[in-house]
């Protein structure tokens, strides 16, 4: 599904070159759980910018289910984006006066789907992340942050994505809340969802079945997790 080869970011400001990824190189097959990890400015945030198509590299090649990412206009990575990739953000960015179903159906009606099959995509997602009915006429910032992100997740999902991207998704969370966010990822993966998880935690990385561990731009360890904390 995913390769990068030989991914370098470099940013300029006047003379002043700083490399920010430095020769990244790994692939993600499809139905994975990958973790990328690392510590502030190793160049975690740089990567997911470049996967999520939200950034090129400088050199190097991003191929994501046989298209040549890195290639791509400002217009095809915004297409790419809207089509293939779900995103869940540390801090939910849902609409706060909007409903659940509106939240979540709303990237269907950028793509101007019809109004009936916008709500039947929105509950298949709200049912997949497994929030109660009783909460989808909620008002988003009538939820828990564990409820929020739920429905962030089923936003995600909404357009049936090739990966969902999560960025420090537990990040706005206590550790129990967190634990059940981790394991609608799981069921996510389990059905069959390709998965890329962003922290810089060990213990939310080991959530996934593989980590990348990124430092000072570089992969530094891509292995296995022997015994993902789900199975503990």
């Amino acid at each position: 599904m995913i390769e990068c080869r030989q991914l370098v970011k470099t940013y300029q400001s006047g003379d002043q070159m700083t490399p920010v990824l430095k020769n990244v190189s790994f692939t993600i097959k499809t139905g994975e759980f990958v973790a990328i990890m690392g510590p502030s400015g190793s160049g975690k945030s740089t990567l997911m910018h470049i996967l999520g198509a939200l950034d090129t590299p400088t050199t190097g090649t991003y191929v994501l289910d046989g298209q040549d990412v890195s290639a791509m206009s400002d217009e095809e990575l915004a297409s790419l984006r809207k089509k293939r990739i779900g995103f869940v953000f540390q801090a939910f960015n849902l609409l706060p006066r909007a409903s659940v179903l509106r939240n979540v159906a709303l990237p269907l009606v950028y793509a101007e789907m019809e109004k009936s099959s916008r709500e039947t995509a929105a509950h298949k997602a709200l049912r997949a992340v497994g929030l109660d009915e009783s909460r989808w006429n909620h008002l988003s910032n009538q939820l828990s942050g564990g409820q929020m992100q739920r429905v962030a997740i089923a936003r995600a999902l909404v357009n049936d994505p090739a990966i969902i991207l999560a960025d420090e998704p537990t990040g706005n969370l206590d550790t129990k809340t967190g634990e059940v966010v981790l394991k609608t990822f799981e069921d996510l993966n389990a059905s069959g969802r390709t998965i890329i998880l962003i922290t810089h935690e060990r213990a939310v990385a080991e959530h996934a079945h593989r980590i990348i561990q990124l430092r000072d731009g570089a992969i530094i360890s891509d292995a296995a997790v022997v015994t993902p904390r789900s199975r503990i």
